[in-house]
């Protein structure tokens, strides 16, 4: 699973159960451990989320605070509905005003 992460070149990875309810985040120093832990073992536990109605300039603002590359969307329930990619979003929001 770790390498499948990092090829796809993440740094960060949800942890989802079978309802896609968000359990987890696997981080930067997560993902850099080597060893025979577990996806449980080495996530943290309840992630921070935004629901689709949140603003993308919030967005971007809140993970430019917390040093973010990528933020979950998600339900009220916890439903994972997609994630926002930092450059993406800085992306969209420059061709946006420009």
């Amino acid at each position: 699973m770790w390498d499948r992460v990092r090829e796809a070149g993440w740094d960060a990875c949800f942890v989802v159960d079978a309802a896609r309810v968000v359990l987890g985040r696997l981080g930067r120093s997560a993902l850099d451990r080597d060893g025979d832990l577990t996806a449980a073992e080495a996530m943290a536990l309840g992630p921070r989320t935004v629901r689709p109605s949140y603003g993308l300039d919030a967005a971007v603002e809140r993970m430019r605070v917390q040093d973010l590359t990528s933020l979950p969307v998600t339900h009220s329930d916890g439903v994972l509905v997609g994630v926002i990619l930092r450059d993406d979003a800085e992306r969209a929001l420059s061709d946006a005003s420009a």
